[in-house]
């Protein structure tokens, strides 16, 4: 029960690592605030961290959208009066396609709630907890294995993961002086909803590079 009395927020919490992350915050005794774009979801969250206690709640966000984005804080410093001190950024999409093929506007959509959904959590809840005289707290963003070594068809989501992982360098230079760490995790291919979404013969296949800087397909 490390945790207790720490209060965390998980953006993308309705499915996926989101939801996993919620569970393995309360399990370890924080008070988790669950957030997704699908209410619902979020809510069905909430539901399985019972187990755990009851001080949990799920909200409606739109990462993508700063005045969502407040909106949310706004709720937590109103029922906490104090803002989360650990942050996970999970939520994220995939508009998956070839580039010759690839629609600006999904292009733009995975953009904007992967990268700058992510910015926008990290500035308005950093600035929180800088107002707040907090000293010690976490933000983690989830970016990909994607965003590293790129992935055919995944031009705009791993140019979003990408992007999270140098938006997480900058942030934890500037913000480690003010009590606040920021890391990334880059996962692999893990099975979540998102995952299911991606055609079966896309997504048995992984990308990689071997010793010699070269591209290699392998089977999952």
């Amino acid at each position: 029960m490390a945790l207790v009395g720490r209060l965390a927020f998980v953006t993308g919490a309705g499915s996926g690592i989101g939801r996993a992350t919620c569970q393995a915050l309360a399990r370890d005794g924080a008070s988790v605030v669950a957030a997704d774009r699908n209410l619902k979801n979020a809510e069905e969250t909430v539901t399985l961290l019972k187990e755990f206690k009851e001080n949990h709640v799920s909200l409606h966000l739109d990462v993508g959208d700063s005045s969502s984005v407040n909106n949310n804080l706004d709720k937590i410093l109103s029922k906490y009066k104090r803002p989360p001190t650990i942050i996970v950024n999970c939520a994220g999409i995939t508009r998956d396609n070839f580039v010759l093929k690839l629609s600006e506007e999904d292009f733009d959509e995975v953009l904007k709630i992967n990268l700058k959904g992510t910015f926008l959590v990290v500035k308005q809840f950093a600035q929180a907890i800088v107002e707040h005289g907090i000293n010690n707290a976490s933000i983690i963003n989830v970016a990909s294995i994607v965003g590293k070594y790129g992935n055919i068809g995944q031009a705009n989501y791993s140019a979003s993961k990408a992007g999270v992982e140098r938006l997480t360098r900058t942030a934890s230079l500037e913000l480690g002086d003010k009590g606040i760490r920021v890391n990334a995790v880059l996962p692999g291919m893990i099975a979540t909803p998102m995952l299911a979404a991606v055609p079966e013969k896309s997504n048995n296949k992984v990308f990689e590079y071997d010793s010699t800087g070269e591209i290699r397909e392998t089977r999952r």
